[in-house]
């Protein structure tokens, strides 16, 4: 741990300059020529000025300017910042005592004020936090506590008999501390906050080097991997930048997605404490109560990943579509073709974004200035677009997305406990993504696809991301997944699973005609599959390699076979 210094004194020097790229970033976005102004030199000039805040001193310097700020919003709860910092200091106090000096933390609970209140102790006590996917069973939350190491974990008690399943095999794990939501048992979260009620914080800051989080990927193609994110690089700096382009003080950001991953976590929370504003934080994702709950916590935007959108859009109509107060969504994959129904059916402005836990901080964003299903121009950064064959692809061809970090102080990506991965990722200051993505004329760029999500089927390459996007414009489909499975010819045969909406009756066949037309030959889907739910993870994403794995069976239609496989 390093000695303490002067918060006061950073954040005054930090809003001086803020305030004055403020004006020049909002004036830029009007111009369109945003991602000049982000460059590198740029950067260097004015955010460098200001050392890098973790996140529990944001919370800590905003609960002392706006103690009586109400801060957080969940179900009947309302928490100010003052109350939540002070929560904080408590368990921060009750965790001391458990846990050692490079430890690991994990929290494994659904959406609620204790998950914030153990984060933010663990932040400030300068450890590790491992969020982890409550979607998590045997040996998939195996694999991630013993991955991190973790010594600690805060387990919601309803999630505390996936946990006890495999305790046995986590030889690291020495203390479980139960997050209760009102009880006040010995050992609990909540008994930490009793027991320590007015404890103070921890006077000095965490070691730079030190793991400050492991954001763990999803897994949906192989084994998670922790993404590492040290306190010398917590990327406060980077968020603040993006909260002050959409936000005002003042919002409600609402998120229903979970605690445990970066959007609500990060791009959520943090946010809403840079600009003054309020969380209004939903348990969970529910399409049929989304905006009654949205109107019930006043959320004035929210962010939206994966299918949500269509799936909002193809909900009944409602007293409630309009009786909010949201004006913008930044959504993460939104199809081209429900983009503006969406937002002219629910009155607000919608934002594409593109960004990655393991992307190294690149973002790009459609703020308006550009065409609809773009994600826009890099807000700065370099980057390059490679073909398999590692040429330059031509406008309007993907290619795999490249970022450049340059040979900076340690690494650009690290994967912890996991050099291998690390050393594939990072190609000589060049992060390889593995997400596919293609430009245009302008510069414009759109996101295609995984690289692993791709298939290859008559020569050509098809991405199951724009086969999915046409296939969800079918009236009576909620969502769908399209993978390949082997063919006979030593391709790729193309195979959809899709969800009705509830309530209607889908026909394979009827589905394939609807496709015909709208998609090049090669692209269409042999094999199609009726199912009521797709598997997902915790953060919405569909499980595909389960799916895979199944493929074709009694119940699946074949096109070649004109029926059943």
């Amino acid at each position: 741990m390093t000695t303490s210094i002067d918060s006061k004194r950073r954040w005054a020097a930090g809003k001086q300059i803020g305030r004055a790229l403020l004006r020049t970033l909002r004036s830029e976005m009007a111009a369109g020529t945003l991602g000049a102004t982000l460059s590198a030199s740029f950067r260097a000039r004015t955010l460098a000025f200001v050392e890098e805040p973790t996140f529990a001193e944001l919370l800590a310097e905003r609960a002392r300017q706006q103690p009586s700020h109400e801060f957080l919003r969940f179900e009947d709860q309302r928490l100010t910042l003052g109350e939540l910092d002070a929560r904080v200091n408590a368990v921060c106090a009750g965790l001391g005592a458990l846990a050692r000096p490079g430890d690991n933390v994990a929290i494994m609970s659904p959406n609620c004020p204790a998950f914030l209140e153990a984060f933010f102790a663990v932040q400030r006590l300068g450890l590790g936090t491992v969020p982890v996917n409550t979607a998590l069973v045997g040996d998939g939350l195996a694999h991630v506590l013993t991955s991190s190491k973790a010594r600690v974990i805060f387990v919601h008690r309803e999630l505390l008999p996936q946990l006890e399943q495999v305790r046995s095999r986590l030889p690291d794990l020495e203390h479980v501390v139960l997050i209760t939501e009102g009880d006040e048992v010995d050992g609990s979260l909540e008994a930490m906050r009793r027991d320590h009620r007015g404890a103070a914080p921890p006077s000095q800051r965490p070691d730079p080097d030190a793991v400050a989080l492991l954001m763990y990927t999803s897994g949906t193609t192989g084994s998670a991997k922790g993404v590492v994110y040290r306190y010398r690089d917590s990327n406060t700096k980077r968020l603040r930048l993006l909260s002050h382009l959409l936000y005002e003080p003042g919002e409600v950001l609402y998120t229903c997605l979970p605690l445990f991953h970066a959007n609500a976590l990060l791009l959520t929370t943090v946010m809403a404490l840079d600009m003054g504003a309020s969380i209004g934080l939903g348990r969970r994702f529910s399409a049929s109560r989304f905006w009654q709950e949205m109107s019930e916590l006043g959320g004035t935007s929210f962010n939206a990943l994966g299918a949500m959108i269509p799936i909002l859009l193809k909900q009944p109509a409602g007293e409630f579509d309009r009786a909010h107060r949201v004006r913008l969504v930044v959504s993460a994959a939104c199809p081209t073709e429900v983009w503006r129904p969406f937002e002219e059916r629910f009155g607000l402005r919608l934002v594409e974004a593109y960004g990655a836990v393991d992307g190294g901080g690149f973002i790009t964003m459609n703020l308006g200035n550009a065409p609809v299903g773009s994600i826009g121009k890099p807000l700065g950064g370099k980057y390059r677009l490679v073909t398999e064959a590692g040429d330059e692809p031509r406008p309007g061809t993907p290619g795999e997305l490249w970022i450049w970090t340059g040979k900076r102080r340690g690494r650009s990506v690290e994967y912890y406990r996991a050099d291998k991965a690390t050393g594939d990722k990072d190609k000589d200051g060049w992060i390889c993504t593995g997400d596919l993505l293609r430009r245009d004329e302008q510069g414009n760029l759109y996101f295609v696809g995984r690289r692993g999500d791709s298939m290859r089927r008559r020569g050509e390459n098809v991405s199951a991301h724009e086969v999915e996007s046409v296939i969800a414009e079918h009236p009576d489909v909620l969502e769908c997944a399209v993978f390949g499975v082997p063919s006979d010819l030593g391709e790729d045969d193309i195979m959809a699973v899709v969800v009705p909406i509830e309530g209607r009756a889908v026909d394979p066949a009827e589905v394939r005609r609807f496709i015909e037309p709208r998609l090049a030959r090669h692209a269409w889907p042999r094999y199609l599959e009726i199912t009521a739910e797709l598997p997902k993870t915790g953060t919405h994403r569909v499980q595909k390699s389960d799916l895979k794995r199944r493929g074709p069976g009694p119940r699946t239609w074949d096109a070649d076979r004109g029926g059943g496989a």
